[in-house]
């Protein structure tokens, strides 16, 4: 119940849905139940005998109580025949069912309207809470985590946690009021009957408690079986190239088959256990009614027993009653359902309740400017146990271009996504013009850089929109002025639609040196005194290498640039070369002091790991 409740508190401000869900409802209820009272005067009034004597008002239902409802309007139908006439008051009786079928109905439309508007906001505001927390999550979180399931968590397990919060709400409510209001038309006519036929909800609940009982953990497994799916569909659609140049179409095609199988049997599992609970509920009412028939139908042909119910009564007692078994059946079939909603919920939740390793301090302040230096002081970081930096030590003056380079796996890309804190180090800090990172705004450290990464990462969007992703509100003088100095306007005006152009998934409509570019453009729009280039030229061709290196250059002009490279002439001019092997710093200089140096980057040279293709 806790996790019910907790689910709940996203439907807040509630009230403003509630209270007027309950009033429409309650009104609802009476009405509906009303139409079953109405159904006796109107039998008494069409098969009430010719020659059988009509009660004197006077000594109608005497004695009874005003607050009695149905010993009054029973009253009023026999004052009626007496002073109208038969034909009269059926017609005065059917009236009065045609209105309080239509007020019921009425106020049960409302009552559904203001649910589906509870329910929309729910899932808006759940949604949003999952959407906002996963993407204040740091980065590491992804990368210990498949997409899959959080795209899983984020659509579907959402979905099921709705409707089945909402649901219940509106069913633990409406139900057990209609049941009540039954229940009291029920002992209105006959209290013996009634205590009897009331046997069938503890033994029915009991049978159905023991059915669903497995229902939450299979509802648990088949919600991660299904984000698996999702994982595999996002890996194969994201690797579609790859699957078949290694022809494994039909690999792929028999792993998701697997997991769709066993998808598919937890689904069928938990299927005939829901389906199961209601037939069991109503064979049980069923049994009960024949009960109830044999028995007052006895009472009724025999009529011996002077308190045995007149035909009509006994006919509205069993339409009464069979309308029992309508809420009993509803509040079965949502306590069979909860469990699946309930444990979309935990899953949800968890994601929820996941914390970001980086936060900002209370006193966490801006940095409006960049003005003297970005440093390193006695930095080590991990990767769980594997120590991937140890004790760097550098410093970045405003302006320089700085080059880090190194055997692959040495460290240089965790040193370049420490720089815009998407980690914090294990021990060690981070200092921009003397400030500790910790001590500032993670968003104002970031909003100092750009960054090109290797893999050019662009949306499925026009290339306006990418170029501009950098800036909200830039102005398409702007962008082109951008685009220029990233060597990008020429090609964009040939496109088909020039920057209206959409690139497609991933930018897969353009070639690897114009979405490079692209990148580029957004930078150099975001206009940063800080740029980190993290092989930004390594997958290119010879040709769209030279272009982007341009562009490379224009958008380094003026500017604190850290870059990595593998290639001669991306880090040649760099005033500062960091030599990175096994996470620490081995050597320190420009080209030409480190070939003097005759030290690891030498070798590294030697080896034609930077040389010109």
């Amino acid at each position: 119940m806790k996790t019910y409740f907790r689910l709940l508190s996203f439907a807040k401000p509630i009230e403003k849905y509630a209270i007027p869900y309950v009033i429409a409802t309650i009104l609802a209820t009476f009405f509906n139940t009303f139409n079953f009272t109405l159904l006796s005067p109107l039998l008494n009034t069409i098969f009430l005998q010719k020659d059988q004597p009509v009660k004197d008002p006077s000594q109608t239902n005497e004695g009874t109580s005003s607050w009695d409802l149905m010993a009054t309007y029973d009253k009023y139908v026999h004052t009626t025949i007496a002073k109208y006439g038969d034909w009269y008051t059926l017609q005065v009786i059917c009236g009065i069912i045609l209105c309080s079928v239509l007020l019921s109905n009425l106020f049960k439309y409302i009552a559904q309207r203001y649910m589906e508007d509870l329910r929309v906001h729910t899932l808006l505001n759940f949604r949003k809470s999952v959407f906002n927390n996963v993407m204040n999550l740091h980065l590491g979180y992804f990368s210990n985590e498949r997409k899959g399931d959080i795209i899983s968590k984020v659509a579907s397990d959402v979905q099921v946690v709705q409707f089945t919060v909402t649901n219940t709400l509106q069913v633990v409510f409406k139900e057990p009021l209609q049941l009540i209001f039954y229940i009291v038309v029920l002992l209105g006519i006959s209290v013996k009957l009634t205590l009897f036929s009331l046997l069938v909800i503890p033994i029915s609940g009991y049978i159905i408690s023991k059915i669903v009982k497995r229902l939450k953990h299979q509802a648990r497994e088949a919600h991660e079986s299904f984000a698996k799916m999702i994982g595999f569909l996002d890996e194969a659609l994201g690797g579609i190239r790859i699957i078949k140049a290694f022809n494994s179409t039909e690999r792929i095609k028999d792993k998701f088959h697997s997991e769709n199988v066993f998808y598919s049997n937890i689904n069928r599992k938990m299927a005939r256990r829901q389906q199961l609970a209601s037939p069991v509920s109503q064979t049980l009412g069923v049994l009960v009614m024949v009960f109830i028939v044999l028995y007052a139908g006895k009472m009724i042909l025999t009529g011996g027993d002077k308190s045995a119910l007149s035909p009509a009564a006994f006919v509205v007692y069993i339409a009464a009653f069979s309308q029992v078994m309508q809420p009993i059946k509803a509040l079965t079939d949502s306590f069979s359902g909860i469990h699946s909603g309930i444990a979309a919920g935990v899953r949800v939740l968890e994601l929820i309740d996941t914390k970001p390793d980086l936060a900002d301090s209370k006193d966490a302040v801006e940095i409006l400017e960049f003005n003297d230096s970005l440093r390193f002081e006695n930095v080590y970081f991990n990767y769980g146990e594997k120590e991937v930096l140890k004790n760097v030590n550098l410093t970045i003056r405003k302006g320089q271009t700085v080059a880090l380079v190194g055997p692959s796996g040495g460290g240089k890309s965790t040193m370049m996504d420490l720089i815009p804190r998407f980690y914090d180090p294990k021990s060690g800090n981070l200092f921009i013009d003397d400030i500790n990172f910790k001590d500032l705004k993670t968003d104002s450290i970031r909003a100092q850089m750009g960054i090109v990464n290797q893999e050019s990462i662009l949306f499925n969007d026009t290339i306006f929109n990418n170029i501009s992703f950098a800036k909200a509100g830039a102005t398409r003088e702007e962008v082109i002025e951008a685009a220029k100095i990233a060597n990008a306007h020429d090609f964009i005006l040939s496109t088909e639609d020039g920057y209206e152009t959409n690139i497609g998934d991933r930018g897969n409509r353009l070639s690897g040196g114009q979405k490079q570019r692209i990148c580029i453009a957004r930078a150099v729009l975001a206009n940063p005194p800080i740029m980190l280039l993290d092989e930004a030229t390594s997958a290119l061709d010879t040709e769209s290498e030279k272009l982007v290196q341009e562009a490379l250059y224009s958008l380094m002009k003026n500017r604190t640039s850290i870059i990595i490279a593998h290639r001669l002439s991306t880090i040649q001019h760099a005033d500062q070369i960091v030599v990175i092997d096994q996470g620490e710093i081995k050597e320190t200089g420009s080209h030409s002091q480190l070939i003097k140096h005759n030290g690891l980057y030498k070798r590294l040279i030697d080896m034609q790991t930077f040389n010109e293709e």
